[in-house]
């Protein structure tokens, strides 16, 4: 039991470093649009862009990431995964010199590349390094770690970046003349350069880390022949097919909960909507430590994902008709720490962050189960989901140029009743 124990320590401290970084390097996103917004002069529109680059990566490198996987290993591909990151945040700097907006979103897609490489090697070690009835546990381990990173990233971002933007502002830029204005744009672009040169540092650092350590390579498929001339058997199992279009409908929820709401904020005039992120990523910590104390104990993996449903249908409501006024509930919540107060409609959005916070960890377990040699595949097929963050906010940011911002959020309505069908009875199919 110790020697257990001991074998499923070493990859799970290395992984949870490994989700530290999915999470600080995502979950920048929210903090980077309303930034790009401002200095690419861009829409609500077409500031969602960043999502779209970032997140279509996992669609079209998914099946790519797993037959690297197939021929390098797992470890070796988490090394390439790493490298291919290294280059994305190097492309950040012409992008930043240059305040080129496509350059950016190359490099964006290029993060996401890399981050690809590393969720189709690494989830499916949480996965299957201990007892499958655990797995959402160990997920929600992991999702502490990288939401942790997403409660960091924004605040630092903040701090370092998005400080004295009041000179910034639409009404200040517009008095300015056409030489002063670009000027002024391309101060506040050039910030990012040095962050992201550390950024490329330490994941060069994290790099060579990974590939001098001890991680064992993880043998899921057990692959004969035969299998490997299957590869389309994946398409007999519902509980995979339907997972991954789970997967998609909770991504899109939690890119518009994490990263619009900076968008959000700043329609209202919240100060500091930079770091609104934050308080998105800081309840799914708080829905992470729900996990990681009740399943398998006191909750199964479904009445988990039923719960997040759920509430994530009834959190909607509240930003669709909650008062863009009233501070009573963030009052209430964490008014009495010191942190900023939000509007009652921002807090649901945030409060979004403790619904979602379980998808994730529940969804992955219930649609690997019982694939066998297919689990590299159906893992592919999964991260293939992620492209949700790619299309569901671009819908979203579609309605709240045509409408308002706050009665955009309707579209999360369905992902969530989708989800729901899904805890209740898609994941039991195993025939169609």
């Amino acid at each position: 039991m110790q020697q257990r124990t001991s074998s499923t320590l070493v990859p799970m401290t290395i992984i949870g470093v490994l989700f530290f970084v999915f999470g600080f390097v995502t979950w920048l996103n929210g903090a980077l649009i309303p930034f790009l917004q401002i200095v690419c002069e861009l829409n609500e529109f077409q500031s969602l862009f960043v999502t779209f680059a970032f997140y279509i990566a996992y669609t079209v490198m998914a099946l790519p990431a797993a037959f690297i996987l197939q021929r390098t290993g797992y470890k070796a591909g988490m090394v390439i995964g790493l490298g291919v990151m290294v280059a994305g945040s190097l492309t950040f700097i012409p992008a930043a010199q240059t305040s080129n907006y496509g350059v950016f979103l190359v490099a964006l897609f290029m993060l996401g590349t890399g981050l690809t490489l590393l969720q189709t090697a690494a989830n499916p070690y949480i996965v299957c390094v201990g007892p499958r009835e655990s797995a959402a546990m160990r997920m929600s381990i992991m999702g502490l770690l990288n939401k942790g990173a997403g409660v960091v990233a924004p605040v630092v971002f903040t701090l370092w970046v998005l400080t004295g933007m009041d000179q910034f502002d639409e009404k200040v830029l517009m008095s300015l003349s056409s030489g002063e204005r670009e000027a002024r744009l391309a101060e506040l672009s050039n910030r990012l350069v040095v962050p992201y040169l550390y950024m490329a540092g330490a994941l060069l650092a994290l790099m060579l880390f990974v590939h001098f350590s001890s991680l064992p390579e993880l043998d899921v498929d057990a692959e004969d022949d035969e299998a490997a001339a299957d590869k389309w058997g994946i398409l007999r199992h519902p509980q995979a097919i339907l997972g991954s279009i789970a997967l998609f409908m909770y991504v899109g929820v939690e890119v518009i909960a994490g990263d619009t709401i900076g968008l959000y904020g700043r329609r209202m005039d919240v100060p500091n909507f930079g770091s609104l992120t934050a308080y998105t990523m800081t309840f799914m910590v708080v829905g992470y430590l729900i996990g990681v104390v009740c399943i398998p104990r006191y909750l199964s993996q479904a009445k988990a994902l039923v719960g997040s449903a759920v509430c994530g249908g009834v959190f909607t409501l509240g930003v669709l008709f909650g008062s863009v006024e009233s501070h009573a509930i963030s009052t209430v919540l964490f008014g009495w720490s010191g942190i900023q107060t939000v509007p009652d409609t921002v807090t649901f959005l945030a409060l979004l962050g403790l619904a979602n916070a379980l998808c994730w960890p529940a969804i992955w377990p219930l649609s690997l189960t019982d694939l066998g040699k297919h689990t590299s595949v159906g893992s592919a097929l999964l991260i293939m989901g992620i492209a949700g963050g790619a299309v569901i906010p671009l819908i979203y940011g579609h309605f709240a140029e045509t409408t308002s911002n706050q009665s955009a959020y309707w579209v999360m309505i369905p992902c969530y009743l989708y989800i729901l069908f899904y805890a209740v009875k898609g994941h039991k199919l195993r025939k169609w």
